[in-house]
């Protein structure tokens, strides 16, 4: 009996000791970091990890603590938030600190260890080998996509014409799946003619258990998510999703070895034809000896499925949103428009885009308020001193993007709408990293410029066709999430026909 006890007490005794260990020794790092109390193991989760209105305590706890502040997370991992711009400019930079914090782990079931979770020597090469795919000759041959999405979104629109107010979450979202399936896999699955498809639900189905698991105390916990409906639905969905990418590179490395495909063209890039996606263009890598597995195809291509799907579309209806409520600033964009647009075509191409200008700074100053990734994690893979700080081996390191975007001393009055912050007198006024929707330095999103251009396509095309009116009755977003903002209550607008 004795023995079984000490078999029981020893190891929890030397769990005990680690933690209480690994506890002090971050603690004495961070004496001097301010920041909430913390409940033995669970840490703050209960307070920012496990309730949809996380997002407000952050920004609580930003105004009473200032723009750097310590956290616990689960088994009190210490985890730091910081809207400090050069305290994010020296973090950002470093091609030491490339690891993703925990919140990230949530996705690796779906995305494995693609180029938005990876790290150190597979991130580096796979960003090398990728840059060229996103070159503005790619780029161009994706407009052709969001132009004929597009009409199909304009058609479904139509139907909400006059109504007192509508969401309109579920159709930019089936436009964005759309569009990043014929742009990433060469594919169309055809969702905004199907919204029941298989593909449709279980895409939307993943990222919103991704979405909740980082909300929920339960699912947070590994060993404790296994016994939820959530991981079972996870798993099911998850091998559907697998199976579909996996037939689509397939098919499309026959096709590829069937057209040969790698013949000079003089529309090529890399021996790439502009018009292909970007699986076209790891298939060529692979073809060409790049040392890239179908499997990392899989994550990369799965990778920019989810970062073109989820984040853009809530880049996107916040924009309409912002748009609807500032009549004076759509009809300033609308006057930009009638000045490039040929009347006679509703189709937009690379040129017209770029000539989009006050476009562009309506939308920066769109995701300034409502970024679409309003929190960007690393982790520290070794003591680290930054700025006078010494931060520990282990620890979390948060940009609170939302809370740098309406920092005060950055953005007088952050709570107003003024696309005039982004001219170019005023930008010179802020620091370099105030300003980070796409987050920056080695690891910043890879697939902006793609996003700007995908954008602009389609609001421009929104507004031509309608005019954006707020909400009968008023609608005030309710925000949450941090792997992707969006509002609990949908985006609601009014559309009517515009007459010129």
């Amino acid at each position: 009996m004795i023995l079984l006890g000490a078999v029981v007490l020893l190891p929890l005794l030397l769990v005990l000791t680690l933690w209480f260990y690994y506890y002090f020794h971050s603690e004495r790092y961070l004496k001097n970091v301010p920041g909430p109390s913390a409940l033995p193991i669970i840490g703050n989760i209960h307070q920012v990890g496990a309730t949809e209105d996380a997002l407000q305590t952050m920004v609580q706890f930003q105004k009473k603590y200032g723009r750097i502040f310590k956290m616990r997370t689960m088994f009190d991992v210490p985890s730091i938030v910081t809207s400090d711009p050069k305290l994010i400019e020296e973090i950002l930079k470093s091609y030491q600190l490339l690891h993703k914090g925990v919140a990230y782990d949530f996705m690796h079931s779906w995305l494995g260890t693609g180029l938005l979770t990876s790290a150190d020597e597979k991130w580096k090469k796979h960003r090398r080998m990728l840059t060229p795919a996103f070159h503005f000759k790619i780029l161009e041959g994706f407009i052709d996509s969001f132009n004929q999405m597009g009409e199909i979104l304009l058609k479904n629109l139509e139907r909400e014409v006059g109504k007192p107010s509508f969401n309109v979450y579920p159709y930019i979202a089936l436009y964005t799946l759309d569009v990043i399936c014929s742009s990433s896999m060469g594919t169309n699955i055809n969702a905004q003619e199907d919204s029941n498809s298989e593909y449709v639900h279980n895409v939307n189905e993943i990222c919103r258990i991704i979405s909740e698991r980082s909300l929920s105390l339960l699912k947070s916990i590994p060993f404790l998510y296994t016994f939820t409906s959530d991981y079972k639905a996870e798993r099911q969905v998850l091998e559907k999703l697998h199976q579909f990418t996996d037939s689509v590179i397939a098919n499309r490395k026959k096709e590829l070895l069937e057209s040969n495909t790698d013949q000079d063209d003089e529309d090529s890039d890399f021996g790439i034809k502009k018009r292909l996606s970007f699986l076209d263009a790891m298939l060529k890598f692979k073809e060409d000896g790049k040392g890239i597995s179908d499997e990392e195809i899989r994550e990369e291509v799965d990778t920019f499925m989810f970062e073109g799907y989820d984040t853009t579309s809530s880049g996107i209806t916040s924009i309409l949103y912002c748009l609807s409520i500032y009549p004076e600033v759509q009809e300033s964009v609308v006057e930009e428009l009638n000045s490039i647009l040929d009347s006679k075509s509703s189709e937009v191409n690379y040129q017209q885009l770029q000539e989009m200008k006050y476009l562009e700074v309506v939308i920066k100053e769109c995701i300034r308020l409502y970024p679409p990734v309003p929190l960007i994690a690393r982790r520290f893979g070794q003591d680290t001193e930054i700025d006078g700080y010494l931060f520990p081996k282990g620890a979390d390191f948060n940009v609170f993007v939302y809370g740098i975007h309406r920092d005060p001393s950055l953005y007088p009055d952050p709570e107003k709408f003024d696309p005039e912050r982004f001219s170019l007198e005023n930008l010179c006024k802020r620091p370099p990293y105030a300003y980070i929707p796409f987050s920056a330095g080695p690891r910043n999103c890879i697939g902006q410029k793609y996003a700007m251009l995908e954008i602009k396509a389609v609001v421009s095309k929104i507004l031509m066709k309608f005019e954006l009116l707020p909400a009968i009755p008023e609608h005030t977003l309710q925000l949450t999430g941090f792997i992707v903002l969006k509002s609990k209550n949908g985006i609601r607008l009014r559309l009517k026909d515009r007459s010129f």
